[in-house]
């Protein structure tokens, strides 16, 4: 049985597509997850890269293509009432649910849902103390313990190579994106074309030019 490592951040539509079409994509698979909720942020900041909130064209386009997505899986969303927001406090309250910061797949429903669904302010002071009130976590949200884990799970996706969210890790691949749950289902399945040499040669294939920092 494979295991799987999904590093998710909630404020990532993306990230709750994977995470509602994960059950179907790997239907027939045996497999077990871990969540890990991460600062997508501070994988931006690392790599030095924009969001996609930040780029005014790209913000329009992944909100429109996020709704078709949905629309086309049969997956309910709603676009929250504002977006980009500040994920934090949704963070570390998924990761205050369990001792080692490792929050189960109601938790992360419950949180990508109380995003994504509906169409209210995720960050609401009051829809926050009702989803606390719900989930019931073990710890206090905003302790220091709660918030090292979340600093911990975010450098060891550094580490693993992780620039976006949602990644799914598996031995020692990564499969990034929505999009990527069919190419998972395949390695799930055993297909020979991983075996191969084009997983390892995408990585050495020679840059042509580079644009000046």
């Amino acid at each position: 049985m494979k295991h799987i490592t999904f590093y998710l951040d909630f404020i990532s539509p993306y990230a709750y597509l994977a995470f509602e079409g994960l059950p179907q994509a790997l239907m027939g698979h045996s497999y077990s997850v871990t969540y890990k909720p991460v600062l997508f942020a501070a994988l931006l900041k690392h790599h030095g890269q924009l969001g996609p909130a930040e780029i005014a064209a790209k913000r329009d386009w992944t909100y429109r293509q996020v709704q078709w997505l949905a629309h086309s899986h049969g997956i309910a969303l709603q676009l929250p009432a504002a977006h980009p927001f500040n994920p934090l406090a949704l963070l570390r309250l998924a990761l205050a649910c369990e001792d080692q910061g490792l929050p189960n797949r109601y938790v992360c429903e419950t949180v990508f849902r109380h995003v994504w669904r509906g169409g209210a302010d995720a960050t609401d002071a009051q829809r926050l103390q009702g989803l606390t009130r719900q989930l019931a976590p073990k710890r206090a949200a905003d302790c220091e313990e709660v918030k090292a884990q979340l600093k911990s799970h975010t450098d060891e996706a550094i580490a693993r190579g992780v620039f976006g969210v949602p990644t799914l890790a598996v031995d020692d691949k990564l499969f990034w994106g929505f999009d990527a749950l069919p190419m998972l289902r395949d390695y799930l399945r055993g297909d020979a074309w991983f075996a191969g040499p084009q997983w390892d040669a995408a990585a050495s294939l020679p840059a042509a030019v580079q644009r000046p920092k």
